[in-house]
């Protein structure tokens, strides 16, 4: 499906510059990773290759990096990093027509 097995540093550090400015495509809320929740953030991974998470009711760091863990196997994408409730999530789109981001 995708290349990419892992990001280096500089490539996170690139994508986080990206993300900077984008607002969260999905939300994660009490009910935890739901199939509905995993298709949002496909689509929007589909879509822009480049997405933010939102963490509402997990303030639990640990709990954080198992969830976004899950979601990223789930999703096939690449966690680009975690800025206090937020997760930065990448996936290059298989078209490559359609690939938006280039990675340095």
């Amino acid at each position: 499906m995708h290349d990419l097995k892992e990001l280096k540093g500089s490539q996170k550090k690139y994508l986080r510059g990206i993300a900077h400015n984008l607002n969260p495509a999905a939300f994660i809320g009490q009910k935890g990773i739901t199939p509905t929740l995993l298709e949002e953030i496909d689509t929007a991974l589909e879509a822009t290759e480049l997405i933010k998470v939102k963490f509402n009711d997990y303030k639990e760091k640990d709990l954080k990096n198992s969830l976004t863990k899950e979601i990223a196997k789930a999703t096939g994408s690449l966690i680009a990093g975690m800025v206090g409730h937020v997760v930065i999530l990448y996936r290059q789109n298989i078209d490559v027509e359609k690939q938006k981001i280039k990675l340095p």
